[in-house]
Parts: structure tokens; C-alpha cells; sequence
């Protein structure tokens, strides 16, 4: 986690001790699975992807560790074994572990949303399912589906930071997920949304990205507000650096992609510092538009 990403790092360390060192057994099994998927190490540079068949046996060869791992055999992955023992503890279910796989599944087969609601269904799979399975870490039942809702808006949250981030350094690996008919109101055709020429364009798309961001954002807010004090102030703290991200891109224009955006240490501790109050004060505002969806809402992947 320290090498694979330094908000999720430094967020995890306000969790008390089960919930961090748990949240860091499902955090490397996401991590692993990305970089079986990807043929990468540890959320570095794509390794070379090979043909289709090669990309859907890095899929299947998941799946099997996964299953393999629910059912307490032995993987040879460390990762793999963690992830069955929290598993275990936190009563996460296979079909959980599915919905993030199918996550990976969409990159292999170099997915790319056609409108809004495709984009939504990726978050989910890649970022909203993983925060439900986080949820369940932090002792969220599953029977409050109104918390674990919220817990999926802030992985959609999450990812559409990322999005906003590493536009143009997806593009360059052959990934897009900006909405084609949000392209296609630019002129554009696939492809070149991220050439240096048509960065301004690309910033004027920026507002609807942070607005769908920040709409998820503030959902997610509402299902921290009802977390016990340490966990809370842990998802604050890292809503806090993600919405960073978000914004700065919003900030920065055409430029936001001339360096990669970063959320320096000092940045990370006032945002921590400022989760803190959060947490203490718990009483995060009513979102501007109603909230009228739920996880539910944003799969399953199939018959895409």
C-alpha cells in the first residue's frame, strides 16, 4: 500500500488496528489482482498485454485464486491467501469478489464507456465494489444496505478522481473512460481527446467529471457520518485527498496533465486534520440533488 498508493497509505493508519491491518489484507489483494490483470508491478507501467486470449487467462487464472482462497486452499500468493482470511472474518462473499474481477475483466477487454451510465457501472466495478467490501471490514452489516450504498458512492468517487488524473496517461496505454457522447459534443472522434492541441477542450469536459465526482462525494459523506469515530475519521480523511485530486484537476485547466496531479504531505496532513473536525462535528450537509440511486443500480456487467 505505501508504494501502491499513498492516500489509501496514510487514510489507513487512523483506522484502529484490526480494521487497518485487515483493510490492508483486501487492499493487497486488489492490488495483486490489478497487476495480474494489467501484467504489472504494483500499479506501475502496463506490461505488454499480449493477445485477447492471453488477457482473458490472466482473468481466469484471478478467479481461480480467488475461489481458491474462499475456500481456504492454498494459492502460493500471499495475497491471495490474506484476502480468504479477511474474507473469512468479514463475511465478504464470492459474489463481492466477482464484481471487482468483472472490474478487471472490463480493462482486459479494453472497455470504454459509450455514455454516463456505462461510466457509472465501471466505477462500480472497479472502485464501488471494493468500497462495499470495505464496508463489510469496518463491521458494516449486510443488512444496512444505506451505509454500504454510501460506501459504493465513494469508490465511484474515488475512481472518477483517477479518471480526471491520468486522462491523458490512460490514453497512452489505449484506455479511455470518458464518456464517447461527452466526446462527441467536442467534435472529437475517439483517440484524440488527449492530444496536447485539444487539452482546452479536454478541461471544458473537467466540471461535468468533478460535478458527477462531487455528487458521489457528498452521498458518501452521509454513510460515514453513521461509521464508529476512528473509521470515520479514516474515510473522511481520504474522501478529503481524493476530492483534492478531483478539484486540482478542475483548478489546473489545460495544464492539470502537464505533471501528474499529486496531493503533497502537507496537503495530506490538513486534509487529515481537517477529517478530524469532520468526524468530531458528524454532521456532513444534505447533498444538492437527492439521492435517488443505489449500488444496485450500477450492475451487473453483463450484457454489455
Amino acid at each position: 500500500m505505501e508504494k501502491g498508493s499513498h492516500s489509501f497509505a496514510a487514510a489507513s493508519k487512523l483506522f484502529d488496528r484490526l480494521t487497518r491491518e485487515r483493510s490492508w489484507l483486501l487492499y493487497a489483494w486488489c492490488r495483486r489482482c490489478d497487476d495480474i490483470a494489467d501484467n504489472q508491478d504494483r500499479g506501475g507501467p502496463l506490461g505488454d498485454q499480449g493477445t485477447p486470449k492471453n488477457a482473458e487467462d490472466r482473468i481466469q487464472a484471478i478467479r481461480v485464486l480467488t475461489r481458491r482462497a474462499f475456500e481456504e486452499q492454498p494459492t502460493a500468493e500471499a495475497a491471495f491467501d490474506g484476502f480468504g482470511l479477511v474474507a473469512d472474518e468479514c463475511n465478504l462473499t464470492m459474489e463481492m469478489a466477482n464484481d471487482v474481477i468483472s472490474g478487471f475483466a472490463l480493462d482486459a477487454s479494453r472497455f470504454a464507456p459509450a455514455n454516463e451510465r456505462d461510466l457509472l457501472r465501471y466505477c462500480y466495478h472497479v472502485a464501488g465494489a471494493v468500497g462495499i467490501m470495505m464496508a463489510r471490514v469496518m463491521g458494516v452489516p449486510e443488512e444496512d444496505g444505506e451505509t454500504l450504498d454510501r460506501a459504493n458512492d465513494l469508490g465511484i468517487a474515488f475512481q472518477m478522481a483517477n479518471i480526471a488524473r491520468d486522462v491523458v496517461e490512460d490514453d497512452a496505454a489505449g484506455r479511455r473512460y470518458i464518456p464517447a457522447d461527452w466526446l462527441a459534443e467536442t467534435d472529437w472522434g475517439n483517440g484524440n481527446h488527449a492530444s496536447p492541441e485539444n487539452r482546452f477542450k479536454l478541461a471544458g469536459i473537467m466540471p461535468r467529471l468533478i460535478a458527477l465526482m462531487e455528487k458521489h462525494e457528498a452521498a458518501a459523506r452521509l454513510g460515514a457520518a453513521r461509521l464508529r469515530f476512528r473509521q470515520r475519521w479514516a474515510v473522511l480523511a481520504a474522501a478529503n485527498i481524493y476530492g483534492a485530486i478531483g478539484r486540482k484537476v478542475l483548478d489546473r485547466g489545460q495544464l492539470a496533465w502537464d505533471r501528474r496531479v499529486v496531493v503533497s504531505g502537507p496537503e495530506k496532513l490538513w486534509h487529515i486534520l481537517r477529517a478530524l473536525g469532520q468526524a468530531v462535528v458528524n454532521s456532513p450537509p444534505a447533498p444538492v440533488e437527492p439521492i435517488i440511486w443505489s449500488r444496485h443500480d450500477f450492475r451487473p456487467v453483463a450484457g454489455w
